[in-house]
């Protein structure tokens, strides 16, 4: 077992003004990017319009392609025209104009949308799609998913040009995405979330071509998912008394005496996978085993080991628990083969993820039905009986013509013969998988977890320790060079993960999120030469940023480019010369010298700051960014120095 904290283990509503509200049915013109029909965004940057993530090629040419009461859309076959008709309606909603929708060929004037030209031959083609935008015509060419793509890079680049009309830059795109799996990770189990809520997530997963959604449904502190078979799983181990805030080491409010707890229902169920597979995103669920499942334990106690197993109590607190699924008993696996079954029959993914991690070997060393097992099966200890649970989890899942996912713990006893793993304790699980030739989607906590801090503690909502700010997020790369070429190709995507132990809001979650997934996205869908941080901070991402702010969607506002936090320069015999930049298009920057948060009565930024200091003197320049909504980043602080050199060397 690692030594290393999990993303559980304890260290000793809708937005006011939000178009979304609970109950109503999104349209998949997702949240519309509606910031980039503002005349003040201004013109494309002509390296990169603007795209998120950076497509693999773009050609730009000359003029613009204008939208206006003339023009039509048009689709090639009938598997197009729900494209077709996403653009019109998006195209509706930004300048009243109803646009005729017809099948047929490329005509003057028109939007066409076509499944012909692409021929897929794997995974990452049928997500490809070619832009090519002239000023007489829009063609966009992809098969399924790559179509829909397709759409939500046209309408990143789509400008208003008017009250009824709209511009886009004459340009070419060929683009695909660079790995077949593409993930986010949403724990219900630790704190439940809306239906409203969890599709909200899965637009904005779309929005940036995201395409498996990892519903983590199960959990020691809470079981979300009505099984029909088992009622008692939702009806005593769905809820908890209280829940703790944060922990006692970091909160010392302790237990909040707040009863928390839910589950979804079949019918929710069906209806949130219909509604990802309409956005070309895969469902998967998680159901934990063989530990992490005290949820279940408290519903039916008979799974756990020993006679008389229990009473079980529900999990108030977060952290790993010696009470784990019986790995002796045969009416554990006829549970979970029931439990399994049910879950297949809501979820059409070809993958269904077991857990697998953390499972403490305490009950098992003491239980006449596990050490039984270990001697009948000729296993040497309980690391190998882990992998017998595993494999015959797995034996009975691809009888139903599935696999199993697994976090890199499954690899603890030998790994199950078809399994794919899910690498979270860095990447040592993964590189491991991926030399014995199994399948790999990468998710190291120590990037591209979603619950660790974005910047420093004391200015931040509480979080899971560590930092994976946005710039480090941006620089993690799935594929590493300790492998080889062949060795890489088994490492078949990557996911970031937002585990829930201290979110326990909407609100939270979505600051959390943003704008973080932007910048996985581009780890998960651009070309590695395509990736340029520089760009993406000081170009693309303040304009997308722009349209969060705009739908007041919560999010952590970075803050002023060019602002060099907690640093201290000395003088050097010219003044200092500070040059900031908006990290939001529309944002103000405000900054002081009385070494106090600065608010929107001090300096506006308008240009380079010169900065003169007196010989012996210091002068502490703090700066903050707010938002046309009114979001404000942190505050950061640089000290300049005008002091005499010492004398001593």
């Amino acid at each position: 077992m690692s030594t290393y904290p999990h993303r559980r283990l304890q260290q000793a509503s809708s937005p006011a003004g939000f178009a979304w509200q609970p109950g109503m049915k999104l349209s998949i013109l997702l949240f519309a990017f509606l910031c980039f029909t503002h005349t003040c965004i201004g013109q494309w940057n002509d390296s990169s319009l603007n795209i998120i993530p950076a497509p693999k090629s773009i050609q730009k040419t000359n003029g613009t392609f204008t939208i206006s009461s003339a023009t039509s859309i048009f689709y090639a076959e009938k598997e197009d025209q729900a494209t077709a008709v996403l653009c019109r309606d998006y195209i509706k909603q930004l300048t009243g104009l109803n646009l005729p929708v017809k099948q047929g060929a490329v005509k003057s004037n028109a939007i066409v949308f076509s499944s012909k030209g692409l021929q897929p031959t794997n995974a990452i083609d049928s997500e490809a799609y070619r832009m090519e935008i002239k000023p007489a015509s829009v063609v966009v060419t992809g098969k399924n998913a790559g179509l829909f793509y397709g759409f939500q890079t046209l309408i990143q680049l789509i400008r208003k040009a008017s009250a009824t009309s709209l511009q886009i830059p004459c340009t070419v795109i060929d683009d695909a995405p660079r790995f077949r799996y593409r993930g986010l990770h949403l724990d219900v189990a630790l704190h439940m979330f809306p239906v409203w809520f969890v599709k909200r997530y899965i637009d904005l997963m779309a929005t940036y071509k995201l395409n498996t959604f990892h519903w983590h449904l199960t959990e020691d502190q809470g079981w979300r998912i009505e099984i029909k078979k088992y009622p008692e799983l939702t009806k005593s181990g769905a809820w908890r008394a209280q829940t703790l805030i944060g922990s006692a080491q970091l909160n010392p409010m302790g237990y909040d005496s707040i009863p928390h707890g839910g589950f979804y229902t079949q019918e929710e169920v069906k209806d949130m996978v219909k509604y990802a597979a309409d956005r070309h995103i895969t469902v998967l669920p998680e159901i934990e085993l063989p530990g992490h499942c005290i949820s279940a334990l408290v519903a039916y106690p008979y799974l756990g080991c020993g006679d008389n197993p229990g009473p079980y109590k529900m999990i108030e607190s977060w952290g790993i628990y010696e009470d784990v699924f019986c790995a002796g008993k045969e009416t554990t696996f006829k549970f979970l083969e029931d439990v399994l079954t049910e879950v297949m029959e809501l979820f059409p993914s070809g993958y269904i993820h077991i857990g697998g991690d953390e499972v403490p070997k305490t009950r098992w060393k003491t239980c006449k039905y596990c050490q039984q097992r270990i001697k009948d099966q000729l296993l040497k200890d309980e690391h190998e009986l882990q992998n017998y649970f595993v494999s015959r989890i797995e034996k009975f899942v691809n009888s139903k013509g599935r696999s199993i996912i697994g976090w890199d713990e499954i690899l603890e006893g030998g790994l199950a013969p078809n399994a794919t793993v899910m690498s979270w304790r860095g990447e040592a699980g993964g590189l491991a998988a991926a030399k014995m030739n199994h399948d790999v989607i990468m998710a190291p906590n120590d990037y591209i977890y979603f619950d660790h801090y974005q910047g420093k503690p004391s200015q931040e909502p509480l979080g899971f320790p560590g930092l994976n700010s946005l710039a480090r997020v941006y620089s993690y790369d799935p594929q590493s060079p300790t492998l080889t070429p062949e060795q890489q190709k088994y490492i078949i995507g990557t996911e970031a993960c937002l585990w829930t132990e201290y979110v326990s809001t909407t609100a939270k979650a979505e600051y959390m999120l943003l704008p973080r997934l932007l910048a996985f996205s581009e780890i998960a869908w651009s070309a590695r030469d395509r990736k340029n941080f520089n760009d993406f901070q000081e170009l693309r991402l303040p304009v997308h940023l722009a349209a969060i702010d705009s739908l007041g969607l919560v999010y952590r506002v970075p803050t002023a480019i060019g602002a060099n936090d907690d640093q201290t320069f000395q003088y050097k015999g010219e003044p200092f010369r500070v040059e900031l930049r908006s990290p939001v298009k529309g944002a103000k920057i405000f900054y002081n010298f009385d070494d106090i948060d600065p608010r929107e009565t001090d300096y506006e930024y308008t240009g380079p700051i010169i900065i003169r200091v007196p010989n012996g003197e210091k002068r502490i320049l703090r700066t903050i960014v707010i938002t046309p909504s009114g979001k404000r980043s942190n505050v950061t602080r640089t000290v300049f120095l005008n002091s005499k050199p010492s004398a001593l060397k």
